[in-house]
């Protein structure tokens, strides 16, 4: 019998500012949502929200803003709850456990993605428990030298 594996890899450009909450117990949660585009239609935009908890939620926090290019990995979850009139909703939404910030050291401050630029600087959850993280190659990231040529950005 074949197993189960949930694994989300997407990039994309922050539509809002990250937005951090506080559960009771303490422990931090960002929100934000992405926009990825279809590679072969770019007309067709898929908007993605995405949860990061704890110190990579804080660190999403910090450092993303609207309109910057981020690449971000974690698995997808479906919920369900009560909305303030009592009605069931469903939500989807990647939670993440791993963020890669996108474009050039100069865009870092703007709104990211120039084509051809630098890696920016990455984070990684520390929530992945049993799986080794990929090693990177030298002079390369940990996904490939030619990540570039394939964002439809």
């Amino acid at each position: 019998m074949a197993g189960s594996y949930n694994r989300v890899i997407l990039v994309g450009n922050l539509t809002r500012d990250p937005e951090i909450r506080y559960t009771q117990s303490g422990k931090g949660v960002t929100k934000f949502s992405l926009a990825v585009n279809n590679p072969r239609n770019r007309e067709e935009t898929t908007f993605v929200d995405i949860v990061a908890w704890d110190r990579l939620g804080e660190t999403c926090n910090t450092y993303l803003k609207k309109g910057m290019n981020a690449l971000v990995e974690g698995r997808l979850v479906i919920r369900s709850y009560d909305d303030k009139d009592g009605n069931k909703r469903k939500a989807t939404e990647v939670v993440i456990d791993n963020m890669q910030m996108l474009g050039s050291r100069r865009d870092a401050g703007g709104s990211g993605g120039d084509e051809g630029g630098d890696a920016g600087g990455g984070y990684n959850g520390g929530s992945r428990s049993g799986a080794a993280a990929p090693a990177a190659s030298s002079g390369g990231d940990a996904f490939g030298d030619d990540l570039d040529d394939e964002i439809p950005f």
